[in-house]
């Protein structure tokens, strides 16, 4: 369900997937070859959420903002099933972990890996290339080629589910 609020759109490029149960309100836009995954929300109701190119939302997550901060999320993002953002910047080819919590005003660096479950606190700059994790999240290490080859193929398999499913919607229409 794509709605306005407040005579915003949401700008969604046509070659980006929406899954099922998906809803995206107001001042959103999302970038071309991007995958939002099902029973996903992202509201642009409060501030504007920025979602770049080929990045993945997995399913059960929640996108939002306050007034004080927009919600960026870089090209080649991956975000894991049930995250929760609002009002962060996740910088290009980060990966944040399944229900992790990434809040007001942090910053998530460059190819950075946020650990499952993990709670990144307002105002909190995660450097890139390293791995983050805990609750609070702290900076465990740099992370290795191994890690980074990981990432690129969860980000590769999630590009290829979205272009998947997004022909099969397609052809069902």
């Amino acid at each position: 369900m794509i709605y306005p609020y407040n005579e915003k759109t949401p700008q969604i490029d046509d070659r980006a997937f929406i899954g099922e149960n998906v809803i995206v309100t107001g001042d959103v836009t999302i970038g071309a070859d991007s995958s939002i995954f099902y029973n996903t929300v992202i509201r642009g109701d409060v501030n504007t959420t920025i979602i770049g190119k080929k990045v993945n939302i997995q399913d059960l997550c929640c996108l939002h903002q306050s007034p004080a901060y927009p919600l960026i999320l870089e090209d080649d993002v991956s975000i894991g099933h049930q995250a929760t953002l609002h009002s962060c910047h996740i910088k290009k080819a980060a990966l944040i972990g399944m229900a992790s919590i990434i809040l007001d005003g942090a910053i998530i660096g460059e190819g950075a890996f946020i650990g499952a479950g993990s709670l990144v606190t307002q105002g909190t700059v995660i450097p890139p290339n390293t791995l983050a994790f805990g609750r609070p999240a702290k900076v465990i290490r740099e992370l290795t080629e191994a890690d980074r080859l990981d990432m690129k193929r969860i980000r590769d398999e999630y590009y290829l589910k979205g272009q998947y499913y997004k022909s099969l919607q397609n052809k069902l229409r």
